[in-house]
């Protein structure tokens, strides 16, 4: 499948690029980074928690904490890897279906962050979740298939198991070297939100055709 070339099929992208953008470019403006980070990232245990009225909702941070990053390097990096795979992506899935994967990988990020550490009080920040579940469905929808099985279902799950293992190892491998230089990578909430965008990126296409 060849990507398509016009910004005019992927203007959701464009949104949601500028709109992380300039989040990001306010609360450093303010000087608010740490506060940000407390009000609107996404930490797993307040789930069940009481007397945390002063933040934002529980349930909606894995949506906020897409807006707060730590600083220009790490908003740079998420909105580059949005800007090359989220264009492609929404031209083939349509911009409803775009919509549906970004805010799905959000919060499969976060539930794959709460499950590895629960209990944890750091703020989890950042795009990279959600934006991993569009780098899965570009993987589906555009990777070369490499594997060679008569039945093309069967092809396809194991094409995408190669992927999610791929992305596993990979992700290991980043968070082993970032370890090393002292700063922590929300690696589960990676590999949750690519798991979710390999996952839905066949059925949202099967939907946005179903009627032709």
């Amino acid at each position: 499948m060849r990507p398509p070339d016009s910004w005019s099929s992927a203007r959701v992208t464009l949104v949601v690029t500028l709109a992380t953008a300039a989040a990001w470019l306010i609360v450093w403006m303010l000087g608010a980074d740490g506060l940000a980070a407390v009000w609107g990232g996404f930490i797993p245990a307040r789930i069940g928690a009481v007397g945390d009225e002063a933040l934002a909702p529980i349930w909606l941070t894995p949506l906020t904490a897409t807006l707060v990053h730590a600083n220009f390097a790490h908003v740079a990096l998420n909105l580059l890897i949005l800007v090359f795979c989220g264009r492609p992506t929404e031209g083939v899935l349509g911009p409803v279906n775009i919509v549906i994967l970004y805010v799905l990988g959000a919060y499969a990020a976060a539930a794959a962050q709460w499950v590895v550490q629960p209990d944890s009080t750091v703020p989890m920040i950042g795009a990279s979740g959600a934006i991993s579940a569009v780098l899965g469905a570009y993987s589906i929808l555009f990777g070369r298939n490499k594997v060679r099985v008569a039945n093309p279902t069967v092809a396809r799950w194991l094409n995408a198991l190669w992927l999610m293992v791929a992305w596993v190892v990979l992700q290991i491998v980043v968070g082993i070297t970032f370890a090393s230089a002292g700063i922590g990578v929300a690696i589960a909430a990676h590999i949750g939100g690519f798991a979710i965008g390999l996952l839905l990126a066949n059925p949202l296409l099967l939907f946005r055709y179903r009627r032709a």
